[in-house]
């Protein structure tokens, strides 16, 4: 396990690849921006906007998935009121098990700014049973919700003849998933490349009781689909110079965007600004942490390092205390969801947990190997 000599980027996340002087895709790319032409990449972003409303055969002029949170609040006004454009809104909801009342308030919120959503509900008792079986299978609840996710966007392009679709972060620039990778940095056709997606595979989600016809809100569309319908996915991300996890939280939360409120060791955020709509996500982040040795808190830092509103020494600190934090009561609330016991819980995720970085204390205990921003 090695660290980026300039943040705390770990060369265990999925998809990264080092440069020979040590430094990770993101901390490149951020010092690449010192030397961007940003007259010239505006003028890409207006070609654009052009393709958008050239090929405008529904009304709605591109297509934004949502979750009501920071970055596609910030996303959407900005392609309302900046680029002038009438983009539709889809939301994929989670079941009522799941959402948070402070999600539901920020889709609210969302909408109310002057947008028309669609939202989306997949079937509850197949997300739960998918849900258990990225579990048990991947030791990832997650595994099928961002298939779900992921997928609702271009399929309801394709359905609604929507040829353009707004995304936000580019991960292979901000955090070193060179998967997602397309032509250039805007490009976002590659998405379901990402570790999570698999490029898009469900056949793991099939078996005597799930069939293909149950699972068509999970079907990520084939690329020939896609280019059949001209599909085009763009990292809205990539023409802002100001976009990071701090800037889109302080931009949502001045126009009514609701942030939590636990505390940092609960949550791994000592901010609050993630994962609003929902608390799952909380003990994936920590069971992240177990399998590659960085967690949530390693996203927030090596932002701050970049931007230069830390110090990677101030980093190392905030890793240490936060990263891989989670309250008990998420994973006794997921595990009664799923229908297992905390023991349960724990034998899966210690199938899983790294043990070239940990060491394990008793079950769901585990201590660290490596040393913070030194690796091993």
């Amino acid at each position: 396990m090695r660290y980026c000599k300039k943040c705390l980027q770990t060369d265990t996340r999925p998809g990264i690849k080092f440069l020979e002087n040590d430094i990770c895709p993101a901390c490149n790319y951020h010092n690449q921006l010192k030397t961007v032409d940003w007259d010239s990449r505006k003028e890409y972003l207006k070609s654009i906007v052009e393709f958008g409303k050239r090929n405008n055969n529904s009304g709605y002029d591109c297509i934004i998935g949502v979750s009501g949170g920071k970055d596609s609040l910030r996303q959407a006004l900005y392609v309302k009121e900046v680029l002038k454009m009438n983009p539709l809104l889809v939301c994929l909801s989670y079941p009522p098990e799941q959402l948070t009342q402070r999600g539901a308030d920020n889709i609210s919120n969302m909408i109310n700014h002057g947008f028309d959503c669609v939202n989306i509900y997949p079937s509850p008792q197949i997300w739960r049973k998918l849900m258990r079986k990225g579990f048990f299978n991947f030791t990832n609840w997650a595994k099928s919700t961002e298939l779900a996710l992921f997928s609702s966007v271009p399929r309801l392009a394709i359905a609604y003849q929507i040829p353009l679709i707004w995304w936000g972060e580019n991960a292979a620039l901000q955090l070193g998933d060179l998967n997602v990778m397309g032509k250039d940095g805007s490009d976002g056709n590659n998405l379901k490349k990402m570790n999570t997606l698999g490029g898009g595979d469900y056949s793991w989600l099939l078996d005597r009781e799930i069939n293909k016809n149950k699972i068509l809100q999970y079907l990520y569309p084939s690329n020939d689909r896609m280019e059949k319908a001209n599909l085009r996915i763009t990292f809205l991300g990539y023409f802002w110079k100001d976009w990071s996890l701090v800037d889109n939280g302080n931009f949502s939360t001045l126009r009514g965007l609701d942030i939590r409120s636990e505390k940092p060791w609960e949550i791994g955020d000592p901010l609050g600004i993630t994962s609003l709509d929902e608390d799952w996500v909380t003990l994936n982040q920590m069971i992240k942490y177990l399998k590659y040795g960085f967690g949530r808190i390693s996203d927030y830092v090596n932002e701050d390092i970049r931007l230069g509103r830390i110090s990677r020494e101030e980093g190392i600190e905030l890793v240490k205390k936060y990263d891989g934090k989670c309250s008990e009561k998420y994973i006794k609330s997921f595990s009664k969801y799923i229908g297992i016991s905390i023991d349960e819980f724990w034998d899966q995720v210690d199938k899983s947990v790294n043990l070239n970085l940990f060491s394990r204390v008793k079950k769901g205990v585990y201590k660290r190997k490596f040393k913070v921003g030194k690796g091993l």
